[in-house]
């Protein structure tokens, strides 16, 4: 395909129907209420074409391995069906893909209809035969669009920060998962180490900024300070997804504390 980014006609697909559900368009109607930050989603829009290259520069590539850390914790197994919230422009979901493998089944979900467009370009840029499996979907994270227990595993990666309403998008990744299945959710730590948080700061300030700078989205990284503030620590994490009907939830630091993935068991 001659464009990196393929046209909005060409992500168009049709979601294999689920247990209880008959197929349904990728993309759902416009004319639908979408309960979401309109300026979050600009600002996803707008970091997608750089958003890889940014991960990368900023955590030296560490970013893989806490992905794949939180495939890890998800479960996901050969067969599954999974499914990554907040997918964005699709890494989780290409390492789940290949935890299931070809007779396993990836759905992708974003409110970020760019970060889709480059997801699917990813995908039909390679050649692993598992990688026809992934289907991406433009939807809400609150008002998932899938029957109750139809995925084996879930996972979030850097999305749980950002919705509008944390409680609701658990309790629907909740709905959505079988019993005895888990959720992994990867994102940046609130900590409550005054040295952890304060070197989290000094990185986004003088560090993750000004490479945003470089390609001119300085002022939206700024955001993340912000955000991480706005997020709940581990154990309010934990008490969260207990709250939204999960029967246990734990809460594990890596990177130095820099990072956090909440593993909660429906």
């Amino acid at each position: 395909m001659d464009n990196a980014i393929m046209s909005a006609a060409s992500l168009h697909r049709t979601l294999p129907a689920l247990p209880g559900q008959h197929s349904r368009p990728v993309f759902r109607s416009k004319t639908r209420l979408v309960r979401c930050s309109n300026e979050r989603q600009v600002l996803f829009d707008r970091i997608a074409p750089v958003y890889d290259n940014l991960n990368d520069l900023l955590t030296v590539g560490q970013h893989r391995i806490w992905k794949r850390m939180a495939i890890s914790w998800s479960g996901a197994k050969k067969g599954d069906n999974v499914l990554d919230v907040c997918c964005g422009t699709g890494d989780l979901a290409f390492l789940l893909c290949d935890k299931v493998g070809p007779t396993g089944k990836v759905v992708g979900l974003d409110f970020s209809k760019e970060q889709l467009l480059i997801a699917s370009s990813r995908q039909h840029s390679q050649s692993k035969t598992c990688y026809e499996n992934i289907k991406w979907i433009e939807g809400n994270a609150i008002d998932l669009p899938f029957p109750e227990s139809s995925f084996d595993a879930v996972t979030i990666g850097y999305g749980l920060r950002n919705v509008v309403d944390r409680l609701k998008v658990l309790e629907e990744v909740c709905r959505v998962l079988k019993p005895g299945s888990k959720v992994s959710a990867l994102d940046f730590n609130k900590s409550t180490n005054p040295f952890s948080t304060s070197f989290q700061e000094w990185m986004i300030d003088y560090v993750v900024v000004p490479a945003a700078d470089i390609y001119g989205l300085a002022n939206e990284y700024r955001y993340l300070k912000r955000s991480i503030n706005e997020f709940l620590t581990g154990k309010e994490l934990e008490r969260l997804a207990l709250n939204a009907g999960f029967s246990s939830a734990k809460h594990f630091e890596t990177g130095g504390g820099l990072m956090g993935n909440l593993v909660a068991v429906r």
